[in-house]
């Protein structure tokens, strides 16, 4: 198994785990230039909010979208969008990744903001 094959793997078993609870989850994907965070329906059919390092909002802020700062910012505009649509209490899907660096802001960030996980 390569290190994409073992992550998708811890993926799959995370979502797996969320779907049996029914949540809605805060969904993260990170390449490195850039990351996406979306807060996901409890079905998966619907995405009810988003935000990435390629929006608009984000780069009036922060120049370069691969670092901690970065990472920060999109957390702090993914869980705002959420809670405009009501939704304050999440399940944290980290895709496989692990829980270290940019995705960890991401998640602090949401949480300072308000999103419960």
């Amino acid at each position: 198994m390569n290190k994409k094959e073992t992550r998708l793997r811890r993926a799959r078993r995370t979502r797996l785990h969320i779907k049996k609870m029914g949540a809605t989850r805060l969904c993260i994907h990170k390449t490195p230039r850039h990351i996406y965070a979306q807060v996901i329906s409890p079905t998966g059919s619907e995405v009810l909010a988003s935000a990435s390092s390629l929006d608009e909002e984000f780069k009036q802020e922060v120049a370069y979208g691969g670092n901690i700062k970065a990472a920060s910012v999109v957390g702090r505009l993914v869980a705002q969008r959420a809670k405009a649509k009501g939704i304050t209490k999440v399940a944290f899907d980290r895709s496989g990744f692990k829980y270290h660096g940019r995705v960890k802001a991401v998640a602090e960030a949401a949480r300072e903001q308000g999103l419960s996980f």
